[in-house]
């Protein structure tokens, strides 16, 4: 893989682990939560081994800015397919407006600066 596309696939696997170690403890509280925390923990430990190294490659192209909001886009985006396809929950009308706020902001991130 590229500089450019390694972090993007790196981050998009890292997002999945660690949102599996923040949420997907919601889909059984049956679990202590003591165990609930320990496997969240061990999921997360995957998450870092991804997330350092696509920010360490990443660093090679892209700004800290442009890596930290691509970061919070493929969050978004694996949330949003979580939450759906792992929680059953729906996505209103709301999130959408929500997350197309986010999407404007990463926009000017990679634009860079407006000229004066």
């Amino acid at each position: 893989m590229t500089p450019y596309l390694a972090p993007i696939g790196l981050l998009v696997i890292s997002n999945i682990f660690m949102t599996f170690a923040w949420y997907g403890h919601l889909g059984d509280v049956s679990r202590p939560m003591w165990l609930a925390i320990l496997i969240a923990w061990g999921i997360a430990f995957f998450e870092y081994c991804l997330a350092v190294p696509a920010n360490r490659i990443g660093h090679g192209v892209y700004s800290t800015a442009e890596l930290k909001t691509m970061q919070e886009v493929i969050t978004l985006l694996v949330f949003a397919g979580f939450a759906v396809f792992w929680l059953g929950e729906k996505l209103t009308i709301n999130h959408l407006v929500g997350f197309l706020l986010i999407a404007g902001g990463a926009f000017f991130i990679f634009k860079g600066p407006i000229a004066a």
